[in-house]
């Protein structure tokens, strides 16, 4: 009779698995297209890690870091760093949407053509950007680059040509702080319904009116946009929209409070104001950075888009359409004005941007008129002639403006010690 063979041991395989789990720095499994990949490379690089990519396109395994607390606390791209969760795995599971990258306060007012959250993060890492740094961002939108240089400790600077995009980004950044008055007018609000008085309607004739805080204000104006908006686009009865809508943003922000407190976070400064790209209130050579994605209305028109909501905040929107770039004039006077405005713009940032810093730039040839534009190679001409040299080219898969365009192109261009 044979004897039994001894048990085989798993011990030898786990020991290498644990060590290689120890000098890796794994994606999150929703990384999927080619230009997160390069973005993820770029951003491990400028944080200071050497590395090298593994088989299965998922990790890289670190050679060398210079801070690896660094890498835990800002990487975007990236779940885990030497087998640790990294504090974006924390932050993008605070979300109350069905949309993985709506997490925090992102999702509040549905924007059209939205900048990426997870690829602003990328992009301030990427561009060298620092807590107490300070990134611009000239057209705003719809705030998502104040939020993520926020949630990083980054400074913010932040201009649109729009009263809504300046609401909403406020409401994004500053709602955190006074999420205990909001909290308080909330209950105020139940209050006045129980008087006989609809949310809504008590929401309308005094809640706005009877707090002295603008930032709580802000706050339920924006609350009664995204119940408007709800009802114009989806039918939804305007009242019950706005306690549901309500009830959702106040979770989300107390979210966004409960984020800051567990994981430490010293947030950075947001300063939102309405403003024009081609003549920015900012002083020379004063920026860190620069990160930002122009709009494309001249293909996608904002204020037809948002035209109730404007409206509503009792603004005049053929006078607004004269100050957005690339709504102003009609058929090829509107391209014309267009690229002269990109232009003036681009030369503000040139402006502004200190020596030896960068701009990172999300921007595509968008169609007009059954013609796509030469927007990509109008802004990377013109930035070469007035000292904005091009480092870096990404090529980037876009969703949801098939009608517009499917590609863009992230631009990464490096401000000359000279041209100042």
């Amino acid at each position: 009779m044979n004897e039994k063979e001894p048990p085989t041991s798993n011990a030898p395989l786990k020991k290498q698995e644990e060590s290689q789990l120890r000098d890796q720095a794994r994606l999150f499994g929703n990384v999927q297209f080619i230009y997160e990949l390069i973005l993820a490379q770029l951003e491990l690089r400028s944080l200071g890690a050497v590395f090298e990519m593994t088989d299965g396109f998922s990790s890289f395994r670190l050679l060398d870091v210079e801070d690896e607390e660094r890498l835990k606390r800002q990487l975007a791209y990236f779940q885990t760093v030497r087998g640790e969760n990294t504090d974006y795995v924390c932050i993008s599971q605070k979300n109350r949407t069905r949309s993985v990258n709506q997490y925090l306060t992102h999702w509040i007012y549905p924007y059209k053509g939205k900048f990426h959250p997870q690829l602003v993060r990328a992009a301030l890492n990427i561009i060298g950007l620092r807590p107490g740094d300070t990134v611009l961002d000239p057209f705003v939108g719809s705030g998502t680059t104040a939020l993520e240089a926020q949630l990083l400790g980054v400074n913010c600077v932040g201009f649109d040509a729009s009263p809504l995009c300046v609401l909403q980004s406020r409401v994004k950044t500053a709602s955190h702080e006074v999420v205990d008055k909001i909290r308080e007018r909330c209950v105020e609000l139940a209050g006045v319904k129980q008087e006989g008085m609809t949310l809504h309607e008590a929401a309308l004739r005094n809640a706005l009116s009877s707090t002295a805080d603008q930032r709580v204000g802000n706050f339920f104006t924006l609350a009664e946009l995204v119940a408007l908006s709800d009802n114009v686009r989806r039918k939804r009865d305007i009242t019950a929209a706005f306690a549901a809508k309500t009830k959702l943003m106040v979770q989300s922000v107390t979210d966004y409070d409960q984020i800051r407190k567990e994981l430490r976070l010293s947030l950075g400064r947001a300063a939102i104001e309405r403003g024009d790209a081609r003549a920015l209130p900012v002083r020379n050579n004063s920026i860190d950075g620069i990160v930002t994605s122009p709009p494309y209305a001249i293909a996608l028109d904002y204020i037809k888009n948002d035209a109730h909501a404007l409206q509503a905040l009792g603004l005049d929107t053929s006078e607004i359409r004269e100050q957005f770039i690339g709504l102003r004039g009609r058929m090829k006077d509107r391209v014309c004005l267009y690229d002269e405005d990109m232009k003036r713009s681009l030369e503000e940032m040139m402006r502004v941007l200190k020596p030896n810093r960068y701009a990172l730039i999300v921007i595509g040839n968008a169609v007009f008129g059954g013609t796509p534009l030469r927007s990509v190679e109008l802004i990377t001409e013109h930035a070469n002639d007035i000292g904005l040299q091009l480092t870096k080219s990404v090529d980037k898969t876009i969703f949801g403006l098939y009608n517009v365009m499917q590609k863009e192109k992230v631009l990464i261009f490096k401000k000359d010690e000279e041209s100042t």
